[in-house]
């Protein structure tokens, strides 16, 4: 006798995804409903002035203006939405070890390169250097306190300045000082970085790298960044 076959599971639809990223952000967003609404309303309300302001005595052309202030509110509310989302997901895997390599490995834009573990690790701590290279030079990422990791950082430092020494090193601090970079904030910092280096010479420079040696620490467990943005409109 055959064995029944199992269906696999289908994915959620794209509406049901929308209402999931949705439920995730507002519970740590509170903000994110009425962020939405205006989102909606500003665009739909600008459309129906500029339609009874341009097209008065034109019904059509007031239907259009207002249709278009509907897509637009839509377009800006799925924006928003995929913005406070990233960052709600980010939030809950800060503090946690590990946590740099989540963005590296889901964020970093095509100019840069990373790798998800860090370059150099405190057995004792778990504090972690990480390491990325784009056309801005070399950044390196410290995860812990500023005061345990800024040896590390000036050591990793260093390391790349004896094999590459013409190379720019730039530092990001993540961790509980006031003035640490919040892990949504780490790809915007590193993408205001000056171009120094073509994209051959990214690629280079990435390579000459790998002669350095890794260590391993995990992504910390919890919700991938990669799955709670909001779906792109058609």
């Amino acid at each position: 006798m055959a064995r029944p076959t199992t269906k696999p599971e289908k994915e959620p639809g794209r509406l049901k995804q929308m209402w999931q990223v949705f439920q995730m952000t507002r519970r740590y967003d509170s903000s994110i409903v009425w962020l939405l609404i205006l989102c909606l309303a500003a665009p739909i309300g600008a459309g129906i002035i500029l339609g009874v302001v341009l097209s008065r005595t034109n019904v059509l052309g007031l239907v259009l203006y207002i249709i278009t202030g509907v897509l637009a509110g839509v377009l800006i509310g799925l924006i928003v939405l995929g913005r406070r989302a990233e960052k709600a997901a980010y939030g809950q895997i800060a503090g946690e070890p590990g946590a740099v390599g989540a963005v590296l490995k889901s964020g970093l834009r095509r100019s840069w390169t990373g790798s998800e573990m860090p370059v150099n690790v405190s057995p004792r701590t778990q504090d972690a250097i990480y390491r990325a290279v784009g056309r801005g030079g070399v950044v390196l990422i410290g995860e812990g306190p500023r005061s345990r990791t800024q040896p590390m950082l000036d050591k990793e430092r260093a390391n790349v300045h004896r094999i590459l020494p013409n190379v720019p090193v730039n530092f990001l601090y993540v961790g509980p000082d006031p003035d640490a970079t919040p892990l949504h904030r780490i790809v915007p910092k590193m993408a205001r970085y000056k171009n120094v280096l073509t994209k051959a010479e990214v690629l280079a420079v990435s390579n000459r790298l790998t002669s350095l040696g890794k260590n391993g620490l995990p992504i910390p467990k919890g919700i991938d960044p990669t799955r709670v943005r909001a779906p792109r409109p058609r």
